[in-house]
This record gives structure tokens, sequence and C-alpha cells, in this order.
């Protein structure tokens, strides 16, 4: 990694600097790995305003809670995706209990909702249900490794799971997206 002076710098002292508090540490972190766990996050909820939220909240508790994150040859990215996949799962089991609520308010006030649905390729809304089909780890596995773009090994850490069930998970998930739509209409 490379700070912005041009120093650089190995992550396990990226990862000191930043749990001491050093700003540019923190920075240099940020924008390491925002628009990956922007893309993982947005995948996952399909809103943009959302992404960006949960995204930046990711990066607001990776700061708050700093100190817990130790270097064990683990990347700081799996930490990061960690935070990142809680915070979704989070968000969706609230949004779950209020979606009733929210679809109604949004009726009455938001007849830009179907515009916006109007907005989304037809392409990535089939990819979007077809992905949705899967079981939540597979659907991790390929937003984790596709949308994401982490190796297997970091998204191996991230769900905290070997390499190779994470290739067994993308290999049958792949085989499980090419069934689904080759037999939606």
């Amino acid at each position: 990694m490379e700070l912005a002076k041009g120093y650089a710098v190995s992550e396990p002292d990226l990862v000191t600097r930043a749990r001491q508090g050093e700003p540019q540490a923190w920075a240099q972190i940020y924008e390491e790995f925002y628009d990956r766990i922007y893309r993982f996050v947005f995948f996952k909820m399909g809103d943009q305003g959302q992404a960006e939220d949960l995204s930046s909240q990711v990066f607001l508790k990776a700061i708050e809670s700093g100190g817990s994150f130790h270097w064990r040859g683990v990347p700081i990215s799996a930490w990061l995706f960690r935070i990142a996949r809680n915070l979704v799962i989070d968000h969706q089991r609230r949004a779950a209990s209020q979606r009733r609520y929210l679809r109604l308010e949004a009726a009455h006030n938001s007849p830009s909702t179907a515009e916006e649905d109007a907005l989304r390729s037809l392409q990535h809304q089939e990819v979007r249900q077809a992905v949705a089909q899967l079981t939540p780890t597979q659907q991790d596995v390929i937003n984790l490794r596709f949308s994401a773009g982490l190796s297997t090994a970091e998204t191996a850490q991230a769900l905290n799971k070997s390499q190779g069930a994470v290739k067994a998970l993308q290999h049958s998930a792949l085989v499980n997206l090419r069934r689904i739509m080759a037999t939606e209409p």
C-alpha cells in the first residue's frame, strides 16, 4: 500500500497506525476499500442512497472499534467486509419489520418509485432476482467475489470459512444461477 505522500507501508503497519488514531492511516484505509465496500453493499441493498449510508457506517464503525482489530495475518478488508455484512443484515432485519408500513408510505409519498424501477436495467434486475433465489451464504459468496471483487482467500476470511468451502459455495451458486436464468422466461 502507498500513502498519499508516496511512502510504501505494509498493511500491519497501517493497521497499527490506524489503531493509534492516526487520521492519515484511516484515510488510506477508506480510500483503499470504500469502492469495494460500496459495490458489495449496493448489490445487497439495490438502493444507491442506502448503499452510500451503510458504506459510510462501515468506516465509522471501524474507526469506533478500531482498537478491536489486531493484525493476525488476516487482511483488514476481511474485517471491513464482515462489518459491512453485519450492517446489511441488521438493516434488512429492521426493514423487514417495517416493510409493510414503508410500502404504504412509499405508495402515497413517492410516485417516482415506478420511475426508478423503470430506469434499472432489465438484465441487472434479472440477475439480482436470480441471486435472491440462492441460499444466503451463496448470495454472500457471489456478492463478495463478483460485486466487491474479493479473492477467494479474502472472501473466505470475510465469511469465516475455508477457501475450499468458498470455492464449493461459488461453484454450486453459479450452477444454480445458470439453471435459474435458463428456466426464467
